[in-house]
């Protein structure tokens, strides 16, 4: 039986892409290299994630047998524990004039200035409040903060690259006393949520060629200076699809690819833990998307830094794509499915894949965890990015949500810190139910009531 592609989705094809999927290899033979465990070709992939590339639409029986080689290899890779991590979200800022095509996180930096009568919904946060937050979240039982900000024109390195900036100018740049609020830099905002023994998973690749801009600065060196202000690891986002045809389509005034490798390859040469990252289902096709893996997986062959791979599933509303008609939708489920079950397959260097709850919300994210996925992401407890492109899916997961909706798939809940060298089995019998592994966790819940979030 054959799913095809719903008829207000845009072709992919319709692009003027050089790449298309388009393959010399059978689906049969890829299919049996992916359940020997023999190392899988671009070509292999395509197969796997097209379920052929000699009809269009997706074969619903030849999807499931995917689903069961990559459910069957997540078996033997990581057995039947699912894992996820007690973690805060704090962005830093809203503001960005990046003008990516697929995200409504941005607000117009232009809004934040102090002239002027433009007002914003965003927001830029001072270090000063982000160790409030963080401080609040340790005592909650956290064990990791995450922060993704967008690319303020006053931020800068250090005040030596602010000096720099002054002086001589960049791209991308305003100094601080053109907005109402200075989000000074990215050392003192990462040294503020540096507090104890919390873990700062911060600094993507676009972050990092922000914080060196204007220099003639390596990326080794800014991820050195981060790492001595308390950086930890570097969450792999940014990447979208790792093919610049793509790229010059969905965010033009982004890094590209090889600059992306490059910032991924300095941050492991530092010391650095790293995630990696594909979002897939808005103008790219299956060729680009196992373009992407293969890269990744080159990159982990060289670096061995990639603790986890996470697939993210475009969230069309509200996003410029959408709104300006060059995409109608996101992937299908089918496709969901499809992406975590031949990310599995094909990246046989990564241990752990993750299925994300805020974009597929419970159901699918549940069932992800049986197509490839073995971690289940975390508590978040504050999320904008999702939620300001239209997710529906919520902000907040307890550790007993965990232990309930884990247990109901007959898998084992396991609490694991950023990096998974610390795991800790979860007894569904045990009360009260919170974290363990966080600096200042005793088990406690870590909210009594989640609408206090909202006055944190």
């Amino acid at each position: 039986m054959v799913e095809n592609r719903p008829t207000n989705v845009p072709d992919p094809n319709e692009f003027d892409f050089a790449y298309r999927a388009e393959t010399d290899q059978s689906f049969e033979n890829a299919l049996e290299k992916a359940r020997s465990g023999e190392r899988l070709s671009i070509d292999d992939g395509v197969e796997l994630l097209t379920t052929g590339t000699e009809f269009d639409g997706i074969d619903l029986e030849r999807k499931e047998r995917v689903l069961e080689a990559a459910d069957r290899r997540r078996a033997e890779v990581v057995g039947e524990e699912v894992t996820f991590v007690a973690n805060l979200n704090n962005n830093v800022t809203t503001a960005c004039n990046t003008g990516c095509l697929f995200c409504n996180f941005k607000d117009p930096a232009g809004e934040f200035e102090s002239e002027g009568d433009r007002r914003t919904d965003g927001f830029t946060k001072t270090p000063d409040e982000s160790r409030r937050i963080v401080e609040n979240a340790i005592d909650r039982g956290i064990y990791e903060v995450c922060s993704v900000s967008g690319l303020h024109p006053a931020l800068a390195l250090d005040a030596e690259h602010r000096e720099i900036l002054k002086a001589n100018g960049g791209p991308n740049y305003k100094p601080a006393s053109a907005y109402r609020i200075d989000p000074t830099t990215y050392i003192e905002q990462i040294s503020a949520m540096s507090v104890g023994d919390i873990h700062v998973h911060s600094m993507t690749p676009e972050e990092a060629a922000h914080a060196k801009r204007g220099t003639e600065w390596s990326y080794e060196h800014v991820y050195k200076r981060l790492c001595d202000a308390g950086l930890d690891s570097v969450p792999g986002t940014a990447a979208e699809i790792l093919v610049d045809e793509v790229r010059d389509v969905i965010c033009p005034n982004k890094i590209n690819t090889e600059d992306w490798l490059a910032a991924m390859s300095a941050s492991a040469s530092v010391g650095l833990d790293t995630t990696a990252t594909i979002m897939y289902g808005h103008v790219e096709n299956e060729m680009h998307r196992i373009m992407h893996l293969d890269r990744v997986r080159e990159l982990q062959d060289r670096t061995g830094a990639i603790t986890e791979f996470v697939p993210l599933s475009f969230i069309h509303y509200d996003t410029p794509l959408y709104d300006e008609g060059m995409v109608t939708a996101g992937a299908t489920r089918d496709e969901d499915e499809l992406m975590i079950a031949v990310s599995r397959l094909y990246l046989d260097s990564i241990e752990n894949i993750q299925s994300s709850w805020v974009k597929f919300g419970d159901e699918l994210g549940l069932k992800l965890l049986s197509c490839g996925a073995n971690d289940f992401m975390g508590t978040i407890l504050s999320e904008e990015i999702t939620k300001r492109a239209g997710g529906q899916f919520g902000e907040f997961r307890s550790v007993s949500e965990y232990v309930e909706m884990i247990t109901s798939i007959g898998r084992i809940p396991v609490e694991r810190s950023t990096d998974y060298r610390k795991q800790r089995i979860i007894d569904p019998e045990e009360r009260p139910m919170g974290p363990m592994l966080g600096p200042a966790a005793d088990g406690t819940p870590l909210l009594d009531d989640y609408s206090v979030v909202a006055d944190d």
